[in-house]
């Protein structure tokens, strides 16, 4: 996977509904990717990542690792 496709993917999970205590499946993830990009759109994922990254750091930081991680497994060839 390419490093912007893993970006994207990364911050529309980020952006998604999809929360880690649902201990999303594979296929979850890869809908919730895939509709999130389709409603918002990838320079809308980035600016609300950004935004998220600039009101709650703290948080943030965990949620995209935990986004990083997840779309490396759920996309995984």
């Amino acid at each position: 996977m390419s490093v912007v496709l893993e970006d994207i993917r990364s911050e529309a999970l980020f952006v998604s509904h999809v929360q880690r205590s649902q201990r999303p499946t594979p296929e979850l993830i890869r809908q919730a990717v895939t509709a999130t990009v389709d409603r918002l759109g990838e320079a809308r994922c980035a600016e609300l990542v950004a935004q998220e990254f600039g009101e709650h750091p703290d948080c943030a930081i965990g949620r995209m690792r935990w986004a990083r991680t997840a779309v490396r497994s759920a996309f995984a060839a």
